[in-house]
């Protein structure tokens, strides 16, 4: 048997990159997966197509994730699509990198209300389900950079850092009804956004890592995978770096 078999997960932010894998191992094992992007699009198709090949209920929604009311929206459309939700991934996230001295204000509250408000967001949305269906899993995503920052991120480390503590809290009140929340700590993985980078930088990156190579967004959703499963029914309230060792 699956690990997830009748499962309802959603996922955010999950039509490319780390999101998408996840949705996709989520499913493998069985899982239905609701997932939201900011648009309908043809990638969001695209990936509706893929999940669905997998023979497993897959439905798109179009979500402003930092936008409470609009959360409140999709959730509702989900959970009657749907009829519960059982793992909630809160991945959706932005960068906007730049050294604090040229940071602008927008700059500022975009990655703050994309990475940090959006967790707010959905977990606020989904409690009410969860707390009568006595149990669910939260799996929010933060970085490696949100326990030891990063140069030129300070409002992404900030984000991520708040993620952290989000997820520590959320845990503790939610214990009582079999609520579990823990936080992924990504390092340098290799998605679309870094692939991008010059050679030089990325070896640069993996002569620091002690396995000496950047992740795959499998490695992230095979991590997000034990912590959405019974495989992990004691475990609540914790930061997993998954990152070769960078961060120890």
């Amino acid at each position: 048997m699956n690990l997830l078999e009748n499962k309802i997960a959603l996922v955010t932010g999950a039509t490319r990159g780390i999101g998408k894998a996840i949705a996709l191992k989520l499913a493998q094992e069985g899982a239905k997966i609701a997932f939201t992007d900011l648009v309908r699009n043809e990638n969001m198709e695209a990936t509706e197509r893929e999940i669905a090949a997998l023979n497993v209920e897959v439905k798109g929604y179009a979500s402003n994730a930092a936008d409470f009311t609009d959360t409140q929206r999709v959730v509702a459309e989900i959970e009657k699509d749907f009829g519960r939700i059982d793992i909630l991934v809160n991945n959706a996230g932005i960068t906007k990198d730049t050294q604090l001295k040229r940071m602008s204000e927008e700059q500022w509250d975009a990655v703050i209300n994309v990475n940090l408000k959006s967790v707010f967001n959905f977990t606020k949305a989904v409690q009410p389900i969860m707390w009568r269906q006595a149990g669910g899993s939260v799996i929010n995503m933060s970085s490696v950079v949100g326990l030891s920052g990063n140069t030129s991120q300070c409002n992404y480390s900030a984000s991520k850092a708040g993620i952290i503590g989000f997820t520590k809290s959320a845990a503790k009140e939610m214990g009582v009804r079999n609520i579990r929340h823990n936080a992924i700590a990504p390092g340098f993985i290799i998605t679309e956004m870094t692939n991008a980078l010059p050679e030089d930088i990325k070896k640069a990156w993996a002569e620091q890592i002690p396995l000496r190579r950047g992740g795959n967004p499998e490695d992230v959703a095979n991590l997000a995978l034990f912590l959405a499963s019974d495989l992990s029914a004691y475990i609540t309230g914790q930061v997993i770096t998954c990152c070769g060792g960078m961060n120890m």
